[in-house]
């Protein structure tokens, strides 16, 4: 995509939630602010940047997940881990279409100066497919626990891991947002 061909958002739109402010956004470095048509290139790098991570991801556990059906044991399941694995599936068919979504956008949209609906879209499809990504790995964790462990420690332990990514994926992120916009205020009254 050429320069002509990138819209860029307003100049003092927050990132993270498109809301407005009157102040131009500082550049990752520190050093002066950044223009909009900057700020709108980083954007897009950084979630190129996750969504290669995280597509790569749930790419490897969804082959996973379609070759366990293939194998001698599967007939062996009894109707609930049969029905986790169905769910399992389905989940980590939404997260890889979720997560590639993007890319798709891009090439319908390219050239038509959307460039900041594009990061806008790509942001939210993200975080969908991130949450997504996480009920996948949860449900197949509960099925192979479900083989593994005894009882109900096997529902304990994916309820422990699934409480873990809330706090790493969601819960530590939107805190330590809340902190930045405090400073922010807090050096803004001073």
């Amino acid at each position: 995509m050429t320069m002509a061909e990138q819209q860029v958002e307003p100049e003092g739109r927050n990132e993270a939630d498109g809301a407005r402010n009157d102040e131009p956004e500082r550049r990752p470095d520190g050093e002066g602010p950044e223009s909009p048509h900057e700020r709108v290139n980083r954007r897009w790098n950084e979630i190129l940047q996750e969504t290669r991570v995280s597509q790569t991801g749930v790419q490897i556990l969804f082959g996973f997940l379609l070759s366990v059906a293939f194998t001698p044991l599967f007939r062996e399941l009894e109707t609930l881990d049969r029905a986790i694995y169905v769910t399992t599936v389905v989940l980590g068919a939404a997260a890889t279409g979720t997560l590639i979504a993007p890319v798709s956008i891009h090439r319908f949209l390219s050239g038509q100066r959307m460039k900041d609906e594009l990061v806008e879209t790509a942001g939210r499809l993200m975080m969908c497919g991130m949450v997504l990504l996480a009920l996948t790995i949860g449900c197949t964790l509960l099925l192979i626990l479900r083989f593994v462990v005894p009882g109900v420690l096997a529902e304990i332990l994916v309820v422990g891991v699934m409480l873990w990514f809330g706090f790493c994926w969601y819960a530590l992120p939107l805190h330590l947002r809340r902190r930045a916009d405090r400073r922010a205020r807090d050096a803004d009254g001073s």
